[in-house]
């Protein structure tokens, strides 16, 4: 096992000239080059005024060295998780220099003369990593060194037996360090426990299955990466080199912790916590099922409502700190049940529905604006619009383009994962008897499977119906991805459907006869269903019209309700 060394003292400790950092394009570099690297970048941030500056790099091993240089150099460092066009505008003004993928940024200075470096400061030294809060604002959250030190003391107690078990492990990740999760398990952990850290991430499976394999590996990911590997490829010397797998960011399901079990030979270790606390408790669920476990040194309660509170040493002081999630004991541990707060996650990444509202309300086109989460196995997100003059003038171009025009508004908050997939525009936003807009009513906004028809006529025998074929139909999911078109038998359902409203059509169904379907009803389209109604014959016909022409037309044949 090797040396453990205080985050304080990475830099600093003197010796060790034989120990492994990183690998870096299939080359491991040891602690001189790490030193070096930490040097140059203090020489670079030493050299500009000012105490903040900002870092994003994709090399772990680039941005731990620039890490350290500016600790040493004596600078607060924040951690930007992107680099899109609104992150930057909150950062820039708040830092006086940048390093890495961010604008004018500074350059190492390599030929500069190495100076002695004392250990760091724990309280003095910091950083800030940024994230969104339930008020909409993004959260800036300053983590001092003594909390990060303390956390990796706790990763080492939990889990450091485990990864050691087989001599010295390479640790892999699919996950970025610029986030708290990514920054402790692929950064700050191999560099004190002496362990090589993967400079470049793992993009895809195949990567994954062609380098995990020369273990002892360590592979630090999410539930996004997990549920997406293929049973197709051969996993057989990942699982033969892995000594751990770890997940954060969100609950693993049942069904990708127990493929990834088959596929990689471990049952991932999930971590649960914030950007806020830190890491708060563990579990496999091959073994704990539901059930978290907290990590050693955290202490933790839950109030009547079950609201999570923690206290530990990776929070700034002493105090319980309450959380917005919802837990129900059991026995030593806890069953997460939801969070209480507008924070939701889409594919692990964490989204401020009211930042989104925010953003939406700021583009000028709705007066009002609800995000909202739809039920389901995969959180989806959608939006309930109040249209202003201007964005009633685009909607009147079509649905598509105010929607498509929303979505663009919304990739300065949130990353295209996380866009509304369906829209819903009314006069007004709908109240009960409080006033009050409640969830459950807009979400049965978007559980429509047919449009409203709008009657252009209603005889005794004949019926036209203007329908606004909107792409958040349920029947378009699926059908087919990348291509949605209205599967013909539901075309002939809504016939039936709609000509139950206008006449007396027998309940028992015999055949359809001239079917025809001659052109495919896309999303966004306006058709006119015409239906007539044959009572001697009980037959029911109908044809689908839209300016392109005929798109389906037959007749239904029923039978009496009192035939046998």
């Amino acid at each position: 096992m090797a040396e453990w060394l205080p985050l304080t003292e990475v830099v600093s400790r003197p010796g060790l000239a034989d120990r492994p950092v990183a690998r870096v394009r299939g080359a491991v570099l040891g602690r001189p080059a790490f030193v070096a690297g930490v040097q140059a970048w203090r020489a670079a941030f030493a050299a500009v005024p000012g105490e903040r500056v900002a870092l994003y790099f994709e090399d772990t091993f680039v941005f731990a060295c620039a890490l350290f240089g500016a600790w040493h150099a004596g600078k607060h460092v924040s951690l930007p998780g992107d680099t899109q066009a609104a992150t930057l505008a909150r950062l820039l003004p708040t830092v006086d220099a940048c390093a890495g993928d961010l604008p004018g940024a500074l350059l190492p200075r390599p030929d500069a003369p190495h100076v002695p470096l004392a250990p760091l400061d724990p309280w003095r030294t910091g950083l800030a990593v940024h994230t969104s809060g339930s008020s909409g604002e993004p959260l800036s959250i300053a983590k001092a060194l003594a909390q990060l030190d303390a956390e990796m003391h706790t990763l080492q107690a939990a889990f450091g037996a485990l990864l050691d078990a087989c001599g010295p492990a390479r640790v892999f990740a699919t996950v970025s360090h610029q986030h708290i999760y990514g920054l402790l398990f692929h950064a700050l952990w191999p560099l004190a426990a002496g362990r090589v850290l993967e400079a470049e991430r793992l993009p895809y499976p195949e990567t994954m299955a062609d380098q995990l394999g020369d273990g002892p590996a360590v592979l630090i990911t999410s539930p996004a990466h997990l549920k997406r590997l293929p049973d197709t490829l051969d996993w057989a010397a990942a699982r033969a080199g892995l000594v751990a797998v770890f997940s954060s960011g969100g609950p693993l399901s049942p069904e990708a912790a127990a493929s990834s079990l088959v596929l990689l030979g471990r049952s991932p270790i999930e971590v649960f916590g914030s950007s806020e606390t830190g890491g708060i408790a563990w579990r496999q669920r091959a073994v704990h099922g539901d059930r978290w476990t907290a990590l050693p040194g955290i202490q933790w309660r839950a109030d009547g409502d079950g609201h999570l509170a923690v206290q530990s040493g990776h929070l700034p002081d002493a105090h319980w700190y309450n959380t917005a999630d919802l837990v129900e004991p059991d026995g030593d541990g806890f069953v997460l049940r939801g969070r209480a707060d507008r924070i939701v996650k889409i594919e692990e990444k964490r989204v401020s529905l009211t930042a989104m509202e925010q953003a939406l309300l700021a583009g000028g086109d709705l007066a009002e604006a609800r995000v909202i989460a739809l039920p389901g196995d995969r959180p989806r997100l959608a939006v309930v619009g109040v249209p202003t003059a201007a964005g009633r003038v685009r909607l009147d171009q079509g649905k598509r383009v105010l929607n498509d025009h929303l979505r663009e508004q919304l990739l300065q908050v949130v990353e295209r994962v996380a866009l509304p997939r369906r829209f819903r525009y009314v006069d007004h936003l709908p109240t009960n008897a409080q006033g009050k807009t409640p969830l459950a009513t807009l979400q049965a906004l978007f559980r429509a499977t047919q449009p409203v028809p709008d009657w252009q006529l209603r005889e005794a025998l004949k019926a036209v119906a203007r329908l606004d074929v909107h792409a958040d139909l349920l029947p378009f999911e699926g059908h087919f991805p990348g291509t949605p078109l209205l599967p013909g038998v539901v075309q002939i359902d809504w016939a039936v459907d709609f000509g139950r409203q206008c006449f007396p059509v027998p309940r028992r169904f015999l055949r359809l006869d001239a079917l025809k379907f001659q052109r495919p009803v896309l999303p966004g389209m306006q058709v006119d269903l015409t239906l007539t109604w044959r009572p001697a014959d009980r037959v029911l016909g109908f044809s689908y019209v839209s300016e392109e022409g005929t798109h389906a037309s037959g007749s239904v044949v029923f039978g009496a309700d009192d035939d046998a």
